[in-house]
């Protein structure tokens, strides 16, 4: 393995081609929240928090990834939102940015917000907390199995991620109730859910202008003190995003697409498939909440059979090209839920 690279003065790293970037350790880059427009959504965050009079103030430092430890009443934000040279990175490896835009950003900072919040008040200890999202002292799957149709969880992160975890149940519903214009109430009216976000408005009430009994400062793997490489951390990342999906499409492809003999002359289904493949990655990402990475696994996989099976777009294209997203949306859906999948965590 080469050694790892020494960063020119500053931020002149930026204008490496990518694969000297990746030969950089994360430590080098000497990244900062301050001054970034992540440091504008922690502020919004906290104006957030001010609104509802919660006193605790979670807080921030830069990570490897999104995450607040357990017992401690902070979060971990990903090293890459804070430079855009970082950002550019992680969309070519990732093929997108979590947490990339505003909004994005503070919908993350409200989840992470809620765990904060549970591990400043051990909200975990009371006993209606335990009846309504389960026990806190449940070992964290390696995968599970969401149910897309359930009305026991509110809907906030993708991949219905409510279901994986009491702990991120109650997270999700947290955040639900913080969010800005939150019209919960009508929104989940019916649902199990409402339960649960009535139980949340009346408990924040509770501790509004209570000081939370833990109030350390620790910061759990400080980008300062971690001295990955930039490639072996996007290598650990695209193997922890990948997905194994289904190995059989042939059905499903030969009903969107043709083999019949008057189709010959038509454009092949692969080539057609890789010509949209963002636009129908991305779209059915939206649908789905599935991963953009993941979902490119798989199109990768569509586009090897087709071209295997010799398919041909055999109908007007805007059509096809909205066939085949949907077969795509449906046999995702299907995965999430008839399969065990990763969880990022």
């Amino acid at each position: 393995m080469a050694p790892a690279r020494k960063p020119r003065g500053g931020d002149a790293w930026a204008e490496l081609p990518r694969e000297e970037l990746l030969d950089l350790r994360i430590r080098d880059l000497g990244v900062r929240l301050e001054g970034t427009w992540v440091e504008e959504c922690i502020e919004e965050l906290y104006g957030e928090l001010e609104g509802r009079e919660l006193v605790l103030r979670p807080h921030c430092w830069l990570s490897s990834e999104w995450f607040s430890p357990s017992g401690i009443p902070g979060i971990g934000i990903p090293f890459y939102l804070a430079h855009p040279r970082l950002m550019r990175l992680e969309r070519s490896m990732m093929l997108e940015v979590e947490g990339g835009t505003r909004a994005d950003c503070l919908r993350i900072l409200r989840h992470e917000t809620g765990h904060a919040i549970q591990h400043g008040y051990n909200l975990h200890r009371r006993r209606m907390w335990r009846e309504l999202f389960g026990s806190s002292a449940t070992p964290y799957p390696d995968s599970y199995r969401p149910n897309p149709a359930s009305h026991n969880y509110v809907q906030h992160l993708r991949l219905y991620y409510a279901q994986s975890h009491p702990d991120e149940d109650f997270a999700e519903t947290f955040a639900v109730w913080l969010g800005p214009r939150a019209t919960w109430q009508r929104r989940y009216e019916g649902w199990r859910a409402l339960d649960k976000l009535q139980y949340v408005d009346a408990l924040m009430a509770e501790i509004a202008g209570v000081r939370p009994t833990r109030l350390t400062r620790t910061r759990i793997e400080p980008v300062s003190e971690i001295t990955t490489t930039l490639r072996a951390h996007y290598e650990a990342k695209r193997a922890q995003y990948a997905v194994d999906f289904p190995t059989t499409y042939d059905r499903e492809l030969r009903k969107v697409f043709s083999d019949a003999p008057n189709h010959a002359g038509r454009e092949l289904a692969s080539a057609f498939i890789q010509r949209h493949r963002t636009e129908i990655r991305r779209t059915v990402a939206r649908w789905t909440g599935e991963y953009e990475f993941a979902l490119d696994q798989l199109l990768r996989d569509m586009i090897g059979r087709c071209r295997e099976l010799k398919l041909r777009v055999g109908g007007p294209q805007r059509q096809v090209l909205l066939d085949f997203a949907g077969m795509l949306a449906v046999s995702t859906v299907h995965f999430l839920y008839s399969r065990r999948m990763s969880i990022a965590v």
